[in-house]
C-alpha cells in the first residue's frame, strides 16, 4: 500500500513472476477493520532485552518501555490482517516479531485509516508506520504528489521488500482491460492515499475528452473490492500482493482475475520520523540481521512475497 505518493507508476518489472508465488500462498482469511485502537491480541512477541543481541542499539525510552508502537492499517491481507480470532496475522507482522527478538521489545501494532498514518507517527502516536508502505521521495519530503507541496515533515524508511502495483477486474468480465490506458471511461475503486490512488488521479488526466476516468476512493482495500464485486465499478488497483490475495481468495477464487502487468515496482519501507534516527539505525540492523539468518526468507515464502526479497535492508532506497 502506499499513502499519498507515487509509486507505482511505469512498465511491468521483475515482481511479475510472483504471481504464481502469491496464488499458492495458503489459504488465509480475509478480515480487517478500519479503528484507531489497540488490539490486545496483535502484539508481536520478542525476546528479553537481557538475550536480545541488538537491544543496546534502541534509544533508552523505548528500551524502558519495551515496546515500538507500530502504526498499521490491518486491513491489507496477506501483508496484515485480522485471523477469525482477531489476531492480527500476516507478513508485517511476523517480520515485526523477528524483529522484536533482535531488539529485546515488542512490536505493538494498532489499527488506523492508511492515508492517516504518517499524521499519526509526527503527531506521536506511533513510534513506526509499518503496513505495506511504499518508499518514495514525497514521502521522505512531506509532499503531495498531487500539488507538489509541502504537507507535513518528512519520514525516513527503512526498506524492507519490493513490490508493485496491479489491476484486477471481475473474473470473465475484464472489459477490456489490460494496461492503465485501458482505464480511461471505465470506473476504478482504490484505497484512498495508495500509490494506486495517485496513480489512477495521474491516469485521468491523461485520458481524452468523453473517455473519463471514474475513481472511487475508499478507506480500506475490502470496502474496493466489495464495490467491484457488485458491479459499482469495472476495477480495482492495488499492491500487487494484496491484488493476487485477493484474486485466489475472494469466492473461492471465483470472483476476479488479475489483468496486465504490474507497474511501478519499489520498496517497502517502515517510516520512522527524521528525528529518530537511532530508532531507525536500529531496525535496519534488526532486519539485516533477519535478513542474515535466514528467518526473513522463511518468512516470505510463508506468505508467498519471496520474489519481492531484498538482500539487505537501506535508509530511504525509494526513488
Amino acid at each position: 500500500m502506499t499513502a499519498s505518493s507515487t509509486r507505482r507508476t511505469t512498465a511491468a518489472r521483475s515482481r511479475l513472476a510472483a504471481v504464481g508465488a502469491i496464488a499458492v500462498a495458503g489459504a488465509l482469511l480475509l478480515t480487517g477493520c478500519g479503528d484507531q485502537t489497540k488490539d490486545k491480541n496483535k502484539d508481536s512477541g520478542s525476546a528479553s532485552a537481557d538475550s536480545a543481541p541488538l537491544a543496546g542499539k534502541l534509544p533508552q525510552d523505548i528500551r524502558g518501555k519495551g515496546k515500538i508502537r507500530v502504526g498499521s492499517d490491518i486491513a491489507y491481507a496477506p501483508v496484515e490482517y485480522k485471523d477469525s480470532a482477531g489476531k492480527v496475522v500476516g507478513l508485517d507482522p511476523d517480520l515485526a516479531e523477528a524483529l522484536g527478538k533482535q531488539l529485546g521489545v515488542t512490536f505493538e501494532f494498532q489499527n488506523g485509516t492508511f492515508d492517516a498514518l504518517l499524521t499519526g507517527l509526527r503527531s506521536d502516536r506511533y513510534d513506526i508506520a509499518m503496513s505495506a508502505m511504499t518508499d518514495n521521495k514525497n514521502r521522505q519530503e512531506g509532499v503531495d504528489p498531487e500539488t507538489g507541496k509541502h504537507v507535513g515533515e518528512g519520514v525516513d524508511f527503512v526498506d524492507y521488500l519490493t513490490a508493485g502495483v496491479s489491476i484486477y477486474t471481475r473474473k470473465g468480465d475484464t472489459e477490456g482491460i489490460k494496461t492503465w490506458t485501458d482505464l480511461c471511461g471505465k470506473k476504478l475503486a482504490v484505497q484512498r492515499g495508495t500509490t494506486s490512488d495517485d496513480l489512477a488521479k495521474q491516469q485521468a488526466k491523461k485520458c481524452p475528452k468523453g473517455k473519463k476516468l471514474s475513481i472511487e476512493a475508499f478507506d480500506d482495500n475490502q470496502q474496493a473490492q466489495t464495490r467491484l464485486r457488485s458491479g459499482g465499478v469495472d476495477a480495482v488497483s492495488a499492491d500487487f500482493p494484496v491484488a493476487a490475495y485477493a484474486v485466489k481468495t475472494s469466492g473461492g477464487g471465483k470472483d476476479f482475475e488479475l489483468v496486465g502487468d504490474q507497474v511501478e515496482a519499489a520498496p517497502y519501507g517502515i517510516a520512522v520520523s527524521k528525528n529518530e534516527t537511532q530508532l531507525r539505525d536500529a531496525l535496519q540492523a534488526a532486519m539485516d540481521a533477519i535478513i542474515k539468518n535466514g528467518e526473513y526468507q522463511k518468512i516470505l515464502e510463508k506468505w508467498g512475497a519471496q520474489d519481492g526479497a531484498v538482500k539487505q535492508s537501506v535508509i530511504n532506497g525509494g526513488k
